[in-house]
């Protein structure tokens, strides 16, 4: 059945099922995406589409298997100079690791996510990223580091929304306490 439908269309298919929250049907139609885009020659859409099942199986509990299935997609990016997609790679690994309780390497993975998204320019998403670490530092009980990194996760930002700059503010005043 899935010899009949494009790469194209089972992404789409997939997304669908995402939305819908059926994320072990989601799951699977990306992993049939991913081996499409592959046998089509689009390593770049084929890693992209792991990622996206690597997702879907977090949303699912599946968090080994969706270690298992974006390690090695930011080689790819990589090796393509995609900073952008290789630093979102990194940051689905590391919400993998955080899944699994592995808190130092997530937070090692999530530093060198935010890192390369910088380099990208991708400041947006490198906020995101820095507020991760610092949920986990926080979790950690290293309340001043999770401030400090927060702050730092915020201070890239051009045009930070209303909220993220009531949140500086409030880090600013509760840094210098």
């Amino acid at each position: 059945m899935s010899e009949e439908f494009s790469p194209q269309q089972l992404e789409k298919e997939g997304k669908a099922a995402y939305e819908q929250a059926d994320y072990l049907s989601a799951a699977k139609t990306f992993a049939e995406a991913a081996a499409a885009y592959s046998a089509h020659g689009e390593p770049l859409m084929a890693a992209e589409m792991k990622n996206n099942q690597s997702i879907a199986l977090l949303q699912n509990k599946q968090t080994q298997a969706a270690l298992d299935v974006v390690s090695g997609t930011e080689a790819v990016f990589a090796a393509a100079g995609d900073l952008r997609r290789q630093g979102i790679a990194l940051a689905n690994q590391a919400a993998a690791l955080e899944a699994l309780r592995r808190r130092d390497e997530a937070i090692a993975c999530y530093r060198t996510s935010a890192e390369i998204l910088e380099r990208a320019g991708a400041k947006d998403l490198r906020a995101d990223v820095m507020r991760a670490v610092a949920g986990l530092q926080a979790r950690g009980g290293k309340m001043t580091d999770a401030v400090i990194t927060m702050q730092s996760g915020l201070m890239g930002l051009e045009k930070p929304t209303l909220k993220q700059r009531i949140l500086k503010k409030l880090l600013f005043l509760r840094l210098w306490r």
